[in-house]
């Protein structure tokens, strides 16, 4: 018997072979023209159903095929609306890769399946079943093996090669729909849109695409950078108390925060010292236990969100340095949205991994000898595919790691063992005093103890810096200072990739997967730019729109749409979530797929009779800026 393999990544390949052969791999290379080639692994493996088989070990490059229209739908050659119905072909990628599949799929028994274990995945598996039966026709979707695995620890390896199952034909269905709806859509805007900028861009302007991700993802940086725009601040009134006890002053808080009314606040101001200009009363004090929770297991979105906030680190970045993590054991699968462990995974074989570790071994070590090991809290999400983020194998300083995947692999460490940490706990006490008719507070916390947080350093909870004084309920206490305060409102902070992370997440606009590739493409697209300018500790840069970026999506929302916006998540999350019920066999690709391109058909026609708009609403922009 001959198996062929193949993986998603050559660097995925090397590494299964090496697990399956125990280091006995003899290498081929298929050379083609301009420098490319083919890498075929051979060995033998033992099968538990077939017995000992001759495998070959190759790999794709991500996907072999993507779909096209025909030549008479090129560019120029037909008007955009016909795109929507036009017929589509499949073109290969890499045509060296795709024979070489065939080649050597026509002298094996047995096809298994080595490519990440995601939707995507799944449709790469589909594509490379296509490839291998063109000349094997014993090798069907339906007898093709599928290797299920999320990292690439060797005894992971061996039991996901061991139990193969088989490809999902739904998932397959449902990437089928998704590449097909954003064909027909980005194909057809986007010509459009470049050919009607030209008119004002110049004949040799870059391209203006349109994607059904991009453009939401364009839309949550316009509309925060309007609200700032727009902004009006407005003058508003406090009352300021501070009250004294043998030499400590304590600062306290108005309840009511703030009025806008000056008239008002001053009133109030004045009948509290009416009231009593020089003493408050303690109206009660309370203490109560308080925690800091430990961490939820780690997710992409948290993961890039994180990397973002604390190493000023793009989603792509992150994503990039995890990949490589990754691909050489040293973490698991870096996409997943699942943040709950299965309760079946030896969570503390991988904390004791982690003992030799100069930096976080000896917390590691206290934290199985100690009893204070627990298991991780659960979220609510899973992808069904892939376990949280987490450390395979510890990874020492001489390892070589550019500097950012040693940042990543630290914080992938350090938040492992967090989320197997304890609580932080203390207890923070809350006094209330009267002042006339008006409340004022003030609060002081006590941390007890740490947990978590001596080791995923980059969380800060501490006790407070002031000392509380020492009063009992109803004591009158002197006041230092009372005086009425005004201030203004201020605009809301511009968005930071974070954020950004973080609204596309929660609005259904990409997956754990593609958020950073769309980030990266309204950048390249010259729609925003990163700038210096955040708030508070690290100030981390922001993302303002560019003059097109802005003129767009201005453009676009004077186009008075009915139920339908392009620069809004609506649709693209109806869509996902369309995708989804396909995934689970709720919805059949076809229904989901006529719908979802009976819409953008009917936005177009809209778009194409108020084109004058988009154009008028770029030069608006332009001359607002000058």
């Amino acid at each position: 018997m001959h198996v062929l393999c193949v993986a998603e990544k050559p660097s995925i390949a090397n590494s299964v072979a090496r697990t399956l052969s125990g280091g006995n791999v003899r290498s081929r290379e298929i050379k083609g023209r301009k420098g490319q080639f083919a890498r075929n692994l051979d060995f033998t493996f033992n099968f538990p159903w077939i017995g000992s088989c001759d495998v070959t070990m190759t790999s794709v490059a991500g996907h072999v095929s993507n779909i096209d229209f025909p030549k008479d739908f090129s560019w120029g050659n037909c008007e955009p609306v016909s795109l929507f119905d036009a017929p589509t072909i499949v073109e290969i990628g890499n045509p060296l890769i795709a024979q070489n599949i065939t080649n050597e799929a026509q002298r094996c028994d047995a096809l298994m399946i080595w490519t990440d274990c995601d939707r995507e995945g799944e449709y790469i598996g589909w594509e490379i079943v296509q490839q291998a039966k063109i000349k094997n026709n014993r090798i069907t979707l339906e007898n093709a093996y599928r290797a299920r695995f999320s990292h690439l620890e060797r005894s992971h390896v061996l039991y996901a090669a061991k139990h193969p199952i088989k490809l999902d034909k739904r998932a397959i269905d449902a990437v089928k729909t998704r590449m097909e709806v954003d064909l027909r859509t980005g194909a057809c805007l986007t010509r459009f849109l470049t050919t009607l900028f030209r008119r004002v861009l110049g004949r040799d302007s870059p391209m203006v695409s349109y994607g059904t991700c991009q453009f939401p993802t364009l839309g949550f940086v316009v509309d925060r950078y309007k609200r700032i725009k727009l902004f009006k601040e407005e003058p508003f009134w406090s009352i300021s108390l501070i009250l004294k006890k043998k030499q400590r002053r304590c600062p306290m808080h108005w309840e009511k925060n703030c009025l806008f009314d000056r008239l008002v606040t001053a009133c109030i101001y004045q009948k509290c010292l009416n009231a009593d200009p020089e003493f408050a009363t303690i109206k009660d004090i309370t203490t109560k236990p308080t925690s800091n929770w430990a961490p939820l297991p780690l997710t992409t979105v948290e993961m890039q969100k994180d990397c973002a906030r604390f190493f000023k680190l793009t989603a792509k970045d992150t994503l990039a340095a995890a990949e490589t993590l990754y691909t050489k054991g040293f973490i698991s699968y870096p996409r997943t949205e699942t943040d709950t462990f299965p309760k079946a995974m030896n969570l503390q074989e991988l904390v004791k991994k982690q003992i030799q570790a100069p930096k976080w071994g000896e917390y590691a070590k206290n934290l199985l000898e100690s009893g204070t090991f627990r298991q991780p809290r659960g979220g609510k999400h899973s992808d069904d595919a892939h376990p949280p983020i987490h450390p395979i194998i510890f990874v020492g300083e001489n390892a070589s790691l550019t500097a950012v995947q040693k940042k990543v692999y630290e914080y992938v460490v350090r938040r492992f063992l967090a989320c197997c940490s304890p609580d932080a706990k203390g207890f923070r006490t809350v006094i209330r005093a009267q002042w006339g008719s008006e409340l004022f507070s003030t609060s002081g916390l006590v941390v007890k103890e740490r947990g978590f947080l001596d080791v995923f350093i980059y969380t800060k909870w501490e006790s407070s810096g002031h000392q509380l004084p020492e009063v009992e309920p109803n004591e009158k206490v002197k006041i230092y200072q009372a005086t009425m305060t005004t201030g203004h409102t201020a605009p809301p902070p511009k968005l930071t990739e974070t954020e950004l992370i973080a609204l596309m997440d929660a609005n259904g606009i990409g997956t754990d997967a593609t958020i950073a590739d769309h980030i990266e493409k309204i950048k390249s697209r010259n729609y925003v730019i990163s700038q210096k300018g955040g708030r508070g500790r690290g100030k981390n840069a922001v993302i303002v729109p560019t003059e097109l970026g802005y003129g767009l999506v201005e453009g676009f929302n004077k186009l008075g749409f009915d139920n339908i916006s392009l620069t809004k998540p609506f649709l693209r999350k109806e869509l996902e979530s369309e995708l989804k019920d396909i995934c689970d066999g709720k919805a059949q690709r076809v229904d989901v797929l006529t719908k979802a391109i009976g819409k953008y058909k009917e936005a177009f026609v809209l778009i194409n009779r108020k084109k004058r708009t988009l154009l008028d609403s770029y030069k608006e922009t332009i001359a607002a800026n000058n």
